[in-house]
Parts: structure tokens; C-alpha cells; sequence
């Protein structure tokens, strides 16, 4: 009973080691996103606000390629439009709820060298304009991290387009399709001193 006992023990010690290593990382991944941020700057870098880390929200998602050869146009923040392909579906289980984002390519990166393989994923949820900007956040990722057909989806790595914290921006605003009705508590707040 002893052994049993301390290999329960120790197998949960693992666990939590497990858990631990997760939520470092993520600090650790919010810290350089803080840190080198390219529009918002030295002190007001403390009004950077997050959802208390949640692995559930780290989810593996079923990746289904989509070849779009026509491409459309996304509006952005300006009332400007942006060029997109669709590049694939990724389909994902959060709380119990069958979810789907649309994965998209940018015309005009495709055409760069640093950013050929970068792929893009704007949302809302139930949390948008409430919790979270209000016209939505990003996910981004590139082509390599997808394997076997499943992506590693970390909504804990959601962040906030420009122009939630400046004017002057074109941010591409999330297609309706890619609007969740769920709320997703984990990723980048609103920005600001009111929290």
C-alpha cells in the first residue's frame, strides 16, 4: 500500500510539475510579447492585461487544407480591405462544444520571404467588446506547426490587433465565419488601466 501510494504520489508530483512547465511557458511567452512590443511603449506597457492561464484552452485541432485559388477581401479597422486566402479549417472541441475557425494566408505576405509560410486566424467570441477588444483578436502560427493534420490551437497566445492600442492602423476585422458564441477566457484582455 506504501509503494502505491508514493507512486500516486509521486505520478501526481509529475502531473503538476507537467502543469507548471505549461503555465511558465506561457509567462514566459507574455513577458517578450509585453517586452517587445512595437506600438505600445515603456510605461504604459503595464496596462497589458490576460486571462489567468488555462490549459484547456490549449486545445489540438483537426486542420482540413482548403485550396482557394480566388481569395477574397477582409475589411480592416480603416475601412480599408486586405487580400486573404483561405488556407484551411481547423475544427476543435472547447468545453464540451464543437467549434471551427477558418485558417487564412495574407496575399501580400505570401509574396515575402520571413512571412511565406506565416498563417493567420482572427476571431470574436463572447467575450468581444466585453472582456476582450472589441473587434476582435489574432491567432498566428506558420505551416510547419501544423503535423498530421493537427495544430496545437493555444488561445492562452491570443493578442490584441494595433489598433486596440493606436489610431492609424489597417487590422484585418475577423470574418463572420470565424465568429466563436462561446466565451474564450484565455489570451489577451482589454488594454487599458481600468482593470
Amino acid at each position: 500500500m506504501f509503494l502505491l501510494a508514493v507512486g500516486i504520489l509521486i505520478s501526481g508530483f509529475a502531473v503538476a510539475q507537467k502543469k507548471d512547465v505549461y503555465t511558465e511557458s506561457i509567462k514566459a511567452y507574455q513577458k517578450i510579447y509585453i517586452d517587445s512590443h512595437e506600438v505600445v511603449k515603456g510605461n504604459d506597457r503595464k496596462h497589458f492585461h490576460f486571462f489567468p492561464i488555462n490549459k484547456a484552452y490549449n486545445v489540438s485541432a483537426y486542420f482540413e487544407r482548403i485550396f482557394d485559388t480566388v481569395g477574397f477581401t477582409m475589411n480592416t479597422s480603416a475601412g480599408t480591405v486586405k487580400y486573404f486566402y483561405k488556407y484551411g479549417r481547423l475544427d476543435f472541441i472547447i468545453d464540451g462544444k464543437e467549434c471551427l475557425l477558418y485558417v487564412y494566408q495574407g496575399k501580400d505576405l505570401m509574396q515575402t520571404e520571413q512571412y511565406k509560410d506565416y498563417l493567420f486566424v482572427p476571431f470574436t467570441d463572447a467575450t468581444t467588446g466585453n472582456e476582450s477588444y472589441g473587434s476582435g483578436r489574432y491567432l498566428e502560427f506558420y505551416k510547419k506547426d501544423i503535423e498530421n493534420n493537427t495544430l496545437q490551437l493555444d488561445f492562452n497566445k491570443a493578442y490584441n490587433p494595433y489598433c486596440a492600442y493606436a489610431t492609424g492602423f489597417k487590422c484585418p476585422v475577423p470574418p463572420r465565419e470565424n465568429r466563436l458564441t462561446i466565451p474564450i477566457k484565455a489570451g489577451e484582455m482589454n488594454f487599458g488601466k481600468a482593470h
